[in-house]
């Protein structure tokens, strides 16, 4: 299966958009992640094992609540982080 990467992310991956990734669960393909990649998953997953607040991960633009979503071989991943700042209109 092939992994979406947020540009915020692709210093860890070489500056790949895409990595294909395996695994059974959400958790699985990110733990196989931050082997090839290391420190990916920690900017991705919080100390409780959970999704961080500014992420959204979506399986086949079905959003990930947990790192045990189920996966198939055919799926795409894609992972979405939250811009915050920025300017003000006024």
């Amino acid at each position: 299966m092939k992994i979406c990467v947020p540009t915020p992310l692709r210093s860890y991956t070489g500056q790949q958009g895409w990595v294909d990734c395996e695994g059974c669960t959400l958790g699985e393909v990110l733990s196989g992640l931050d082997r090839r990649y290391p420190g990916f998953r920690f900017r991705i997953i919080n100390e409780q094992d959970a999704i961080r607040e500014h992420i959204k991960i979506f399986i086949n633009q079905q959003q990930a609540r947990d790192l045990t979503a189920p996966l198939r071989l055919s799926d795409e991943i894609h992972i979405i982080s939250a811009l915050s700042g920025g300017y003000r209109c006024r």
